[in-house]
């Protein structure tokens, strides 16, 4: 800092016009000078405060290079200043919120040895970080800046058809972006309803200021996790592991200001700060985000090691003032009633469905059209050659693509005290005055005014064949990628990815085996199996078409498919959820078993139950679980039909519903479970790591498939076959030549044992005579 800065204060937006502060800065212990600072006085995210914001500033201050944070929660809390040999008390007289384990200035002592390191504060690192500390690990999450872990940099909103499954199964590992979610909407509701309960998204708009509040709160007081500002512009690397792949291996990270922290692992969540730049009509600005610095150094690291990098872009909606929209005329959404949680522990969300707020559907027109086309030499983003994403392209690549359409735009709320609305659907980097007209030519934004207008970023990301299941790297052993840099997009492909990078560096730290979530177990398995075998040349999104066993994989039962995985094999669920999970499992169970034992004809059951088509003509008995199978029939009818072994089963909304999801897929799932056992066979037949597939010779391989192997190094016949340009007699080959090795080798471990025994008979006859 510079002289004329002085004091510097730094504080969390959640207690923004709530509170005043009154710190007592004594030149000597018997003096005192007290400030007032009213927090209504500084703006959303933080305020340097100068001499000139206060009359009765202590001159000495002046002088004094002074920086210090501010920790709430203490009464009083006491900070020395070294640099001037002052102690400042700080006393809250409001409501209090303690950030523990953060230390943002350079003085303060910072430990220097971690096990893991998570370099980012996105989605992907603070799932990470909590990740690596839950399994017991003293992790250390490196950001830019403390008051934007959490941030919501693109769109207000989670979840979706196919994300909703990835938010669900991070959950069940004891995630957290789930539960802030439960604890900061502000409209919950259910997608693709119409369709069966496998495939449907939970959906939620989200108050950007409380989501980033709660997910502070939950970081900064995470048992084993410190949290600590700095750019990270270098890795350390040392020799590398003799039994693990890699031509060296990480062991630290050397910081922008020179200094160094050492670690057994780490996990690099950089989302588009590699290179960032932002992009508006032909002005182009550096920037991994509005507003913060791109990561140039570290990139250029990761290049010199021999990444293959490539480049994406993605945008971002312009935003518009509230009162300046007319509602009336457009089509209004309202929330469920009740509304789905995302957590499997949470009974309800934090809001009734009354007090939520709507979103507002309209449309572009032709007028659009021509501003966009007329104007496409103003507009180098849309120009680049470097890919954006598919399944949510900016308003000019919809224009280009698919002509003479319209087009929706969801107006949808950032906040419940927010004076912003968000037009999702309307991504744009046309020049800010063309943005504006282009607003104003759509069907209830007649009026609107731009508050900030949209824009695009470019970024590099890395192969992620260059990656393991486990999200380890090939190269670099102990380096862990997981977010952006794998070439996805969205909240909650990050937060997916993050959760395994942060168990499996953790477990890299403790030499146990990782963890790895198959196709056949998650949307996590098919999202990694997707990246680490066929890449990814756009930003990737995920659907739930991309699953092949989405009957299996449905948002109901994710706890059952990973909860118990991550509780015994890694230890990264609470007891709590534990708990929870079992209880569901044997209720389930126990409910299942109860429904199929109850029969009655078909004409008893008419009577019992009038509402469901059910036809008389069947001689055989129904079971109940038959009944619960039709669309009229839930557990509530079902039970009040057969009170006595039915009631308890519906005092659990949960319970009930997952009974009626069970009974629907009863007779599918068997013939699919088939399926998986033979996909999870393939999966078995493990590839050895150590394979040099470009110089082997006991095997008949084009040298196409042999490049292709030797880039992607899959770790199993199954991941190999999923290789595009991996022909079907390269893997029969390859299937024979593993086999044949595991024989040969089942054989070598015999040997010893026929050495011992001729040994002993040696020592036998010698004794003998």
């Amino acid at each position: 800092m510079d002289h004329e800065t002085g004091l510097t204060l730094v504080v969390p937006p959640a207690l923004l016009t709530r509170s005043r502060f009154a710190f007592k800065v004594p030149p000597k212990p018997q003096s005192a000078q007290t400030l007032n600072v009213d927090c209504d006085a500084l703006t959303s995210e933080q305020r340097w405060l100068r001499p000139a914001d206060f009359p009765s500033y202590p001159k000495f201050l002046r002088l004094a290079r002074v920086r210090f944070r501010v920790t709430l929660g203490l009464s009083p809390a006491m900070f020395s200043l070294r640099n001037c040999g002052l102690w400042v008390a700080a006393s809250l007289t409001k409501k209090r919120l303690t950030l523990a384990r953060f230390s943002g200035d350079s003085a303060a002592p910072l430990a220097t040895k971690f096990d893991v390191i998570v370099v980012g504060g996105g989605h992907a690192g603070t799932e990470a970080a909590a990740a690596a500390a839950r399994c017991g690990s003293r992790t250390l999450l490196l950001t830019h800046r403390v008051d934007t872990i959490g941030q919501m940099s693109c769109n207000p909103s989670f979840g979706g058809i196919g994300k909703g499954h990835l938010m669900r199964e991070v959950d069940a590992l004891d995630g957290l972006c789930s539960r802030i979610c439960d604890q900061s909407g502000v409209h919950y509701k259910v997608l693709n309803r119409r369709k069966g309960p496998a495939v449907w998204g939970l959906r939620a708009q989200i108050d950007r200021k409380l989501y980033k509040q709660n997910m502070q709160k939950e970081i900064l007081n995470t048992p084993l996790l410190t949290v600590q500002e700095g750019a990270v512009e270098d890795l350390i690397l040392t020799e590398p592991e003799p039994e693990y792949t890699g031509k060296c291996r990480v062991s630290g990270v050397v910081l922008a200001d020179g200094s160094t922290v050492h670690a057994e692992s780490v996990v690099l969540t950089t989302g588009t700060f590699l290179r960032g730049v932002i992009v508006i009509g032909l002005e182009m600005h550096p920037a991994g985000r509005l507003g913060d610095q791109p990561s140039v150094g570290l990139a250029h690291t990761l290049e010199k090691l021999g990444f293959v990098v490539g480049r994406l872009k993605t945008g971002t909606p312009p935003r518009i003032a509230k009162e300046s929209i007319n509602f009336s005329i457009l089509n209004k959404q309202t929330p469920d009633n009740p509304s789905i949680p995302f957590s499997f522990i949470s009974e309800t969300v934090w809001i009734k469905p009354e007090d939520q707020l709507p979103c507002y559907l309209t449309h572009t027109n032709p007028k659009v059209d021509e501003i966009v086309l007329e104007n496409l030499h103003l507009n180098s983003h849309i120009k680049e050659t470097t890919r954006g994403p598919r399944y949510c392209p900016s308003i000019e690549s919809k224009v280009l693509r698919f002509p003479n359409r319209l087009h929706q735009v969801w107006l949808e709320p950032e906040g419940m005290d927010s004076d912003l609305i968000y037009p999702q659907g309307l991504s744009v980097t046309l020049p800010a005055e063309l943005q504006e007209k282009m607003i104003t030519c759509i069907k209830g934004l007649e009026k609107a005014k731009m508050i900030q207008p949209g824009y695009g970023v470019q970024y590099d990301y890395l192969d992620p064949r260059q990656i393991t299941p486990s999200l380890e790297t090939h190269l670099v052993q102990r380096l862990f990628f997981a977010g952006q840099i794998n070439g996805t997009t969205g909240y909650e492909e990050a937060a997916a990815q993050g959760v395994i990078a942060g168990i499996n560096a953790s477990l890299r730290v403790k030499r146990k085996p990782p963890f790895v979530v198959s196709r056949t177990e998650g949307y996590i398995g098919v999202l990694i199996d997707d990246l680490t075998t066929l890449g990814t040349n756009e930003p990737y999104r995920m659907f739930t078409s991309r699953a092949e066993f989405r009957l299996s994989l449905r948002p109901d039962n994710a706890d059952s498919r990973l909860t118990f995985r991550g509780y015994k094999e890694v230890g990264c669920v609470s007891q709590q959820r534990y708990e929870r999970a079992s209880w569901m499992k044997s209720s389930l169970e126990e409910g299942i078993s109860v429904l199929k034992s109850i029969e009655f004809s078909s004409s008893k059951w008419k009577k019992l139950i009038p509402e469901a088509s059910i036809s008389i003509g069947k001689s055989l008995p129904l079971r109940a679980l038959d009944v619960l199978k039709y669309e009229e029939v839930d557990m509530k009818l079902l039970a009040t039909a057969v009170p006595a072994p039915l009631k308890k089963y519906i005092t659990c909304r949960e319970l009930a519903e997952r009974l009626k999801i069970e009974a629907i897929y009863e007779s599918v799932l068997f013939h699919q479970q088939q399926q998986i056992k033979e996909v999870q066979q393939e999966e078995a037949l493990q590839l050895p790591k150590d394979l040099d597939y470009l110089t082997l010779r006991d095997v008949s391989l084009s040298y196409e498939v042999r490049e292709k192997l030797h880039f992607s190094r899959p770790e199993t016949i199954g991941a190999a076959s999923r290789i595009p340009g991996v022909t079907p007699a390269a893997i029969i080959n390859l299937l024979r030549f593993v086999k044949t090795t595991q024989q040969r080798q089942a054989a070598m471990d015999e040997l010893p044992n026929t050495d011992q025994y001729l040994c002993e008979t040696d020592k036998l006859e010698e004794r003998q005579l």
